[in-house]
């Protein structure tokens, strides 16, 4: 039920036009590409094509001959500033070993050396005409060989180091390792009924949006660097850049245009610095975009997981022991690869009721290609483990797996240890949960999907069986203490408002939801607002798009720039209605006094403050940290028929329901639900990197299939509201919890149709047939 604030509400939770609706639709310039001078250089790489291997000689003379070259780049003339290219918060909670290019490559598609020419055809001649002599090293491929004594070292580097105090073993291919405890988990086990101890496998898998990775890269008149990137992070992008180069931040301005979708990718500085150095040296705008092989082979990943659950039950459906072992494999750097083990725990185990909690969580150096961040952000992995399991816990206890979660899940009020024990890099932040509405999800979706007609596997026959699954969900909102969003908001004459912010829009239409919480802050239409955004120079700080934050953290910088504003406002329509400012208020882009009798609009009030008397400029600024990180719940439901013959998977139906507090925007956020459903569908059934000797062979949309809209299944998305009291105007996150439920349905499902229990995914077909074969030799 929608709270009684919610109703009242003019411009939020109200589904307004996206802003950049119409210049979208119109095929106006507005991504990156759009914005390329036509006497711009074209970037090109040349890649590894080894996994391990030590540069023993490069000549690039030739190439820098050849005609149209303008330049080449290799770790011979580039500066040595060893970086993390993870744009996270400052100091980053990630290793610093990577370089511009160094004297070793770690993963086929690692840099070699870059060229900048007038034509592509040009830079790719040029690439083919430098010479490279490798000592090829030993790789290693799987977290086993990682971990394995002795194993070949893929960071030896002396320069690489954590900025921040945690542990970090290169020389044991060790990135990270976060450990807590709670209350005693082995008496926990031990005081059980049953018990379970479960290894689970998850894929690589590929961002893949639309857009690929993207940059341009030129010199103002000033002489300082512009770089126009399709970025998440336009204020990382700048850091990051100025200390590869060597360069102060002052000499770098960063901007970020529409962008062609992101989902984590673009949370990693990939190309910026190269188009940077490359526009300091030729001073001509310098141009970059992947091709889809390259975003596939050097593009960031989702994190591969091995999680292994170990948990004991109560025959009542206590559950007294809950341990995770969670490893991840960060490929060739190590990007995130704290946090996103990290947040396997901190997103995952709080949800259930338990005394006794066990967490330990590593990261892993591979010669494989580079995992960042994604979507859901080790939740996704770590979720497919516990989901598992739950249903295995119910089971084992005769109970439906329905009841079995209403029955230990988080309540309003309720808090956890691991919300104090795991943060991202550091200590968490204690909490209770406020605004909860996954008793209703689970209602809402039970009756939706049919869950009455479930049925146990063992009474089914025929080739084709039908199965149920479902899995409950929470995710986060923004990293409390560490995250900050600021917001400026001023009038013009007209009484509309310029909106500027840090925040950046992927296309998930932030800017639209941030302009409706200051239009609705400010008592005025959405439409009245102008947003800018995302750009180092001319809009406030922000972290940027992750960890599920823009909506919590930059809409209430939002509404506090907007409250300073209408402070400023209703002081100078007082003065103008000869009243005392506690004897008017705002209302339809008026002041007005408290029965209505007089009233002044807003464009009259600029117009006085700008020219008339007492001039100044209204104008309201704000910053903005949170103090607690209130999760979004989900419930997720599918109904299944699996081919006993062939394996395959057909889904007759998938329900998403979802808390997140008041929907600012509702169909945007319906929106980021089925998009996000429909991704974790496609990842949990289709996707997978196949490797040879660690080159990935199948990087094209021809043989990596993700789902279209002519793959998509029967989804529907439910908005169950709740009201976060932290949050700006009840709202807290919606985009990254609808990715991780797939899996784990799925797996869930396809034991209640056939009794096989799949404990890695993709669910292919020769992967779910081999399972129910197992089943059969029982």
């Amino acid at each position: 039920m929608k709270d009684e604030r919610a109703k009242k509400f003019k411009q939020v939770n109200h589904s307004v036009t996206k802003i950049d609706a119409l210049q979208l639709a119109l095929g106006k310039d507005s991504y990156v590409a759009d914005f390329v001078p036509r006497n711009a250089l074209v970037v090109k790489m040349l890649w590894s094509p080894h996994a391990h291997a030590r540069i023993k000689a490069m000549d690039v003379t030739a190439a820098e001959k050849m005609p149209g070259v303008k330049g080449v780049l290799w770790h011979g003339n580039v500066p040595r500033n060893v970086h993390c290219t993870a744009g996270q918060g400052f100091p980053e909670p990630s290793p610093y070993d990577t370089f511009m290019f160094d004297n070793k490559v770690r993963f086929v598609g690692d840099r070699v050396a870059a060229v900048a020419a007038e034509t592509e055809e040009q830079a790719l001649a040029a690439l083919a005409a430098i010479k490279v002599e490798y000592e090829v090293l030993k790789p290693v491929f799987t977290l086993d060989e990682a971990m394995a004594p002795g194993a070949p070292v893929i960071h030896d580097e002396k320069e690489a180091h954590v900025p921040i105090p945690i542990p970090y073993e290169p020389k044991k291919n060790l990135v990270a390792h976060v450990a807590c405890e709670a209350g005693d988990f082995e008496k926990g086990m031990k005081s059980a009924d049953f018990t379970f101890d479960e290894t689970f496998e998850t894929p690589y898998a590929q961002h893949c949006p639309i857009e690929p990775y993207t940059s341009l890269a030129q010199r103002a008149s000033s002489g300082r660097i512009v770089i126009t990137t399709s970025t998440q992070v336009p204020f990382h992008c700048r850091r990051i850049v100025a200390l590869t180069l060597g360069i102060p931040v002052q000499q770098i301005r960063v901007i970020k245009p529409r962008i062609g979708g992101g989902f984590g990718c673009k949370q990693e500085i990939l190309l910026e610095d190269v188009v940077a150095m490359f526009a300091l040296r030729t001073s001509r705008p310098c141009f970059w975009q992947f091709n889809r092989e390259e975003t596939f082979r050097t593009g960031r990943t989702r994190h591969p997981f091995r999680v292994r659950i170990r948990a004991g039950v109560k025959k009542d459906g206590t559950i007294t022991a809950i341990g995770m072992d969670a490893i991840n494999n960060t490929g060739a750097y190590g990007g995130h690869g704290l946090t996103v083990v990290s947040c396997a725990g901190s997103k995952v185990l709080p949800l259930y009721h338990c005394d006794n909690i066990h967490f330990d969580g590593k990261s892993y150096y591979t010669n494989l290609p580079v995992a960042g961040a994604y979507r859901g952000f080790g939740a996704t992995q770590a979720f497919f483990a516990m989901e598992s399991v739950m249903d295995e816990m119910a089971e084992a206890i005769g109970m439906d797996p329905m009841k079995f979660r209403q029955m230990n899940h988080i309540k309003s009020g309720e808090g956890s240890p691991i919300f104090a024990a795991l943060g991202e890099g550091r200590e968490g932040t204690p909490m209770t949960v406020g605004s909860n509405a996954l008793a209703e999800c689970i209602v809402q979706g039970a009756e939706a999907v049919g869950w009455k007609n479930r049925a146990d596997w063992r009474g089914k026959t025929g080739r084709f069986r039908r199965g149920f699954g479902m899995a409950c969900l929470m995710q986060g909102s923004s990293i409390p203490d560490i995250d900050m969003g600021g917001a400026m908001i001023k009038i013009n004459d007209d009484g509309s408002f310029n909106l500027n912010v840090g925040a950046t829009d992927l296309g998930t239409g932030s800017d639209t939801v941030l302009a409706q919480i200051a239009a609705e802050e400010l008592e005025t239409t959405t439409d009245k607002m102008i947003v800018y955004s995302s750009d180092t120079d001319m809009t406030p700080f922000d972290v940027g798009a992750y960890a599920s934050s823009t909506t919590y953290l930059s809409g209430e910088a939002a509404r506090k720039a907007a409250a300073d504003a209408k402070r400023q406002i209703l002081n100078t329509g007082a003065e103008m209605l000869g009243l005392k400012v506690e004897e008017v208020h705002c209302e339809d882009s008026h002041v007005l006094s408290a029965d209505g009798s007089k009233k002044v609009s807003y464009g009259d009030i600029a117009k006085y403050s700008l020219y008339q008397k007492n001039q100044y400029q209204i104008i309201g600024t704000a910053s903005h940290i949170t103090k607690k990180s209130p999760p979004p719940f989900a419930a997720h439901f599918a109904e299944i028929e699996v081919d006993t013959l062939t394996g395959f998977i057909k889904v007759l139906n998938y329900i998403s329901t979802i808390d997140c507090g008041t929907a600012v925007n509702p169909a945007l956020c319906e929106g980021q639900t089925d998009g996000g459903t429909l991704n974790g569908i496609s990842y949990a059934l289709t996707e997978e990197y196949l490797f040879e000797n660690g080159k990935m062979m199948n990087a094209s949309f021809s043989d990596y299939h993700i789902y279209s809209m002519r793959d998509r299944p029967p989804v529907k998305s439910i908005l169950v509201p709740s009201y976060e009291d932290t949050g700006p105007f009840g709202a807290k996150s919606v985009s990254e919890i609808s990715i991780n439920g797939a899996a784990p349905v799925f797996a869930n499902a396809i034991y209640n149709a056939t009794g096989a229990r799949v404990r890695e995914f993709p669910f292919t077909p020769e992967r779910v047939l081999k399972a129910i074969q197992a089943v059969g030799k029982k």
